[in-house]
């Protein structure tokens, strides 16, 4: 049987299409792909491709590469499915794209082309510890902000995610071993997600979803190999990857577009709410709680406690208002005026504006575009999002009650409303924020007036954004996703994932993205003292350091905690621009780390004292 090597300038790719095997040499390692890849159908059968019909060399302008067709699926011998494996000439970049004809709605539930590397304690463990206090091997999982796995670690919580959620923030993962490694990018994102084996040893699959019930489009990888890497390595090149595509776009640049931005550089972030009002038939609804589930602080206490802590010396702030709607939080969206009558009504909410701006702090509100309850006064089944079933998705979750999913393509007409209904009550609106638009993954509506992908979804967030940001306001949203970014300048957290066996944190986003968001972190000093070797979530003030990321505070703050947000917030304004360049383990056990700068402003932290300095 035929095989095939393709020399490029560092590496070399060599493939056996019969044997469904292929290698990759760098710098004196080999990793291999020995899984054969399969079509998972709906109804649970899973169908290796087995030996190609066909396969050739194939050369292009830019690359040279192998080609492998497959068909004989047995049950379904309509479908064929036609892969390459490519080695592009001047960059060493190595692509592999697998594209499926011939399949119906329904029928095929995953592709898993290309198969992972081989990766595991065979390979290499995390007995001992690099130069850099690293395991000798481990893998790299955007998990929210960002997770480091040693070999030999099983990560419990996650076997299996979505691109573009909270669990696969970014497009991408990686694996380092010993003394190579190498960045996994998905070229084609919005159906990916990558998937956890650990049968014959620890690996990382990329796996392709169907988009609107088919496999309609070709599916891309991009590997990039390195020798004497890390994470930060991985870091590095995904921002170039970005950057190289027009998808990076900095604060620098967002603020070029909206300058009322620059006010939020170095501001703590008070977050509070006005009203709670908690439907019978909603899952938080607490029947021996009346106070749970109706309570209101007027309009014009939260006023009263922003000119107190004025008075205190506070100078700066973003302030968030959750619960501002008729109803209260999270109801009746996105039929929401007028302003809750109980706390003030609509003169109450303008008076609150004008005394925070008039203090020279931020005001900023909670809205909402995916929940659609359904007592919203224009509430319409025909706008809801439609399940490829033709059924729609009803859930109690939130205050509300009884709610579904707004098709994600008519929720920029609600925000265009209701922002434009703002302006009419003269109600000054410097920063919204747009809930879960950048944590909950993207949406497909099977509507057939108005059908939307994944893909679309994302572009219709980003549109949301864009429209509060034409005005003037500054927009954010929960979390941090890759596809969203690009038009949000603020989120409200962007943690580690929390709980065992999900890893060392790393901050792999803030590594990718700190100058182009940013992110709030909650706790006071001496609050921190989560050992990062316990893998938990590790939040609070010296977190907020090691990132440069500014701190939540209390709207009823002493001076002392004043004191302490304010001394952290100049930090955070030197830095807010700046490119986080390197992330460094100090100590063996991670207690003491370290982050570097653009300017060359360097970062230490210790987790057990919540010591930090500046350089």
């Amino acid at each position: 049987m035929p095989e095939y090597r393709i020399e490029g300038r560092k590496v070399s790719l060599w493939g056996k299409p019969s044997a469904n095997c292929y290698e990759i040499s760098v710098g004196g390692e080999v990793w291999r792909m020995s899984d054969e890849p399969f079509i998972l159908f709906e109804d649970e059968e899973k169908v290796p491709f087995g030996a190609p019909v066909s396969e050739s060399f194939v050369k292009t302008g830019t690359g040279e590469g192998i080609a492998a067709v497959y068909s004989g699926f047995a049950g379904h011998e309509h479908i064929t499915v036609y892969t390459t494996a490519m080695v592009e000439t001047m960059t060493d970049d190595i692509y592999f794209t697998v594209r499926v004809e011939g399949d119906r709605e329904h029928e095929i539930s995953l592709v898993s082309f290309p198969a992972p590397f081989d990766f595991g304690e065979a390979f290499g463990d995390s007995a001992g510890l690099t130069e850099k206090n690293l395991p000798q091997s481990y893998t790299v999982l955007p998990l929210m902000q960002g997770s480091l796995i040693p070999a030999g670690t099983k990560v419990e919580k996650i076997r299996q995610s979505i691109m573009n959620t909270h669990t696969a923030s970014m497009p991408m993962f990686g694996q380092v071993r010993k003394k190579t490694g190498y960045l996994a990018i998905y070229e084609t994102s919005y159906d990916g997600l990558y998937q956890l084996r650990y049968e014959d040893g620890e690996k990382v699959a990329p796996m392709w979803g169907r988009q609107l019930e088919r496999m309609n489009y070709p599916r891309r990888m991009l590997y990039r190999f390195m020798t004497d890497c890390d994470y930060n390595d991985f870091a590095a090149s995904y921002r170039e990857y970005i950057r190289s595509r027009g998808w990076l776009v900095t604060l620098k640049e967002k603020i070029a577009r909206n300058p009322n931005i620059t006010r939020l550089l170095g501001c703590p972030v008070i977050h509070e709410e006005i009203a709670v009002h908690i439907q019978k038939d909603s899952n938080r609804y607490r029947p021996d709680d009346p106070h749970w589930n109706d309570r209101f602080t007027p309009f014009s206490v939260r006023a009263e406690q922003l000119r107190q802590l004025h008075a205190k010396g506070l100078k700066k702030a973003y302030t968030h208002f959750d619960g501002w709607c008729r109803r209260g939080y999270d109801n009746q969206h996105p039929d929401v005026f007028p302003p809750n009558e109980e706390a003030g009504g609509a003169d109450g909410m303008r008076a609150l504006s004008d005394t925070t701006i008039e203090l020279g702090y931020i005001f900023g509100v909670h809205d909402q575009y995916r929940d659609y309850y359904l007592d919203a006064d224009t509430f319409d089944r025909d706008n809801t999002l439609l399940r490829a079933d033709g059924t729609y998705p009803i859930k109690p979750y939130w205050d509300g009650g009884k709610q579904t999913y707004l098709c994600p393509s008519l929720a920029r007409d609600y925000v265009r409303r209701n922002y434009n209904t703002f302006d009419q009550m003269g109600i000054r609106i410097e920063a919204a924020y747009l809930d879960v638009f950048a944590m909950a993954e993207m949406d497909q509506c099977f509507h057939p007036a108005h059908r939307v992908t994944r893909e679309q979804c994302a572009a219709y967030r980003r549109e949301c954004l864009d429209i509060i940001n034409a005005k003037g306001i500054i927009p954010s949203s929960e979390d941090i996703l890759d596809c969203v970014l690009p038009s949000m300048c603020l989120c409200h957290h962007a943690p580690h994932f929390t709980g065992g066996g999900t890893g060392i944190p790393i901050p792999l986003m803030n590594l990718v993205y700190h100058d182009c968001v940013v992110t709030p972190w909650r706790g006071r000093k001496g609050a921190s003292k989560v050992h990062p070797q316990h893998l938990q979530e590790s939040e609070g003030y010296a977190r907020a350091w090691l990132n440069a990321g500014p701190p939540y505070l209390s709207i009823e703050a002493d001076e002392a905690e004043i004191a302490e947000a304010e001394q952290t917030c100049r930090m955070v304004e030197r830095l807010a621009l700046q490119r986080m360049l390197r992330h460094e383990f100090v100590s063996a056990d991670g207690a003491i780390q370290r982050t570097v700068f653009e300017d060359g402003t360097v970062i230490e932290v210790n987790f057990e004292t919540d010591e930090v300095s500046m350089k």
